[in-house]
């Protein structure tokens, strides 16, 4: 199900859990995944960018256990099963596949992602849980950051000429300004979405903005923004407490 202007509370709120219940197994398998891939790598610079990446996966799993736990709704067994083989799977593959190959199934993985927040974002509006949107978007935004690493990465090998890419998403600053039009479509008018970005910058065809030179920067960043960056946005029908946690599920 896709969001809508006409969508109705109840249908948002079970398209939402739904949502979050395949995020939240798709995270897991994620993270096995780049832990195989990470390893498999030689260039210490791609080492440390995609153990980095792995990091956000698993930021992102603990952040939508918490919006779980809030719904009442508890992972889905099945999925997270099957997510656990897939990960484990792939990040074997991942020693014996090469270079190449992983990196582009990555990007190919992480184009849906974006999607996935955007839309979960839109379902919190609808479904009273207004006070999910930054963290939804500034998940989407890591998303892209990530497909766009990968991208880079296809692109400047040998081998990239020779495949067709995955469709390229949006510019990455259409995931707020997208929201803005659903918000303003729904009646809401024009709110802006206070969730600052993980980095200070966009990331850089090399690399995904130097991710182990600042890692531990970003992380004592975020600690320091959490209040903001969690801080609801009236909407009706939205509750207005604070979920600033950050264990680890």
């Amino acid at each position: 199900m896709r969001p809508s202007i006409e969508l109705g509370h109840e249908d948002a709120r079970r398209a939402l859990a739904e949502i979050l219940r395949g995020a939240h197994a798709g995270e897991r398998g994620a993270a096995l995944a780049y832990d195989g891939h990470w390893r498999s790598l030689r260039n210490p610079d791609e080492i440390a960018e995609v153990h980095q990446i792995e990091l956000d996966e698993i930021e992102h799993r603990a952040r939508v256990r918490e919006m779980l736990a809030e719904l009442g709704v508890e992972p889905d067994p099945w999925r997270e099963r099957l997510m656990l083989a897939i990960g484990t799977t792939i990040s074997w593959l991942c020693r014996i596949g090469g270079w190449f190959i992983p990196m582009y199934g990555a990007g190919r993985l992480e184009s849906g992602n974006i999607r996935e927040y955007e839309d979960a974002a839109r379902f919190a509006v609808v479904s009273g849980c207004g006070h999910f949107v930054p963290d939804l978007i500034h998940m989407a935004e890591v998303e892209w950051d990530h497909e766009h690493y990968f991208r880079s990465k296809v692109e400047g090998h040998s081998l990239g000429a020779l495949v067709r890419l995955w469709d390229a998403p949006p510019p990455r600053e259409t995931i707020r300004e997208s929201f803005d039009d659903f918000l303003w479509l729904r009646g809401y008018g024009r709110r802006r979405v206070n969730a600052p970005p993980l980095s200070s910058s966009s990331p850089s065809p090399s690399g995904l903005h130097s991710l182990a030179r600042h890692g531990s920067c970003r992380r004592a960043r975020r600690r320091e923004t959490a209040s903001a960056r969690i801080r609801p946005i009236p909407f009706p029908q939205t509750s207005r407490r604070s979920l600033v946690h950050h264990s680890r599920s």
